[in-house]
């Protein structure tokens, strides 16, 4: 195992963290500094210490939350409202990938894996996401070109990347890889149209598939090495 990845491994830093770590002569392998983060060592038999203090890899959860209505999206909130921190049961600590509206329902991930969290959220990789709006009036055919096709909005051209109609235009099915607040709503908004309700159905490759409203199932590892298989960037 690559000496870089052991560390962002027992839970201390991310990957990127770690190489800083090993550079700055902080990182010791059998009693013995390293200053090379390529090197590759074998977790159950070497001493790897961070300041002198013995490290071990944590064992990562990742999950996939359906979420309800009426939660917010954090780890605690100042007013007393239920968190999606609330709807899981694990010891672990964890955290939510980015956030979902208090009224938007749908696919939230949580996990303890920083270096999952960095590829999820980093604007670069676009990754996608697919909402599900009910919207307050039918979507004409123009205005849904134009969503497809981007304009300005607060300074930067902006777009759908897919865009479908269904339940005669009433209810439009839309993929981003936008990651800023209140995207999907406020496109809409621009162009007159009122949100009534929304629904993340997929983020990446995890989907709301055969997972009730406000239930959750812990993601299996085939389906994580998926997801770098597909949207990892090569470094």
């Amino acid at each position: 195992m690559r000496l870089n990845n052991f560390i962002a491994a027992s839970g201390i830093c991310s990957r990127r963290q770690a190489d800083e770590y090993i550079r700055q002569g902080r990182i010791d392998v059998n009693r013995k500094t390293v200053t090379d983060f390529g090197i590759f060592i074998e977790p159950e038999k070497d001493d790897v210490r961070f300041d002198g203090q013995r490290i071990k890899p944590k064992e990562h959860i990742y999950i996939l939350l359906n979420k309800p209505k009426g939660v917010v999206s954090t780890t605690a909130d100042e007013k007393g409202r239920k968190t999606v921190i609330n709807l899981i049961k694990t010891k672990e600590r964890i955290f939510p990938v980015g956030r979902l509206d208090f009224n938007t329902t749908g696919v939230i991930l949580l996990t303890n894996d920083g270096d999952f969290t960095n590829v999820m959220l980093h604007p670069g990789h676009k990754i996608p996401r697919t909402y599900v709006a009910e919207i307050h009036k039918p979507l004409s055919e123009e205005d849904q070109l134009k969503l497809q096709k981007g304009f300005v909005y607060e300074g930067k051209f902006s777009k759908f990347d897919k865009v479908s109609v269904h339940k005669r235009g009433l209810v439009a099915e839309v993929t981003v890889t936008e990651g800023r607040n209140h995207f999907v709503k406020n496109l809409f908004k621009k162009l007159g149209y009122f949100v009534n309700e929304l629904h993340r159905k997929s983020y990446a490759n995890f989907t709301d598939r055969d997972l009730p409203i406000g239930a959750y199932r812990f993601i299996t590892k085939s389906e994580i090495k998926a997801f770098y298989k597909k949207y990892e960037p090569a470094e």
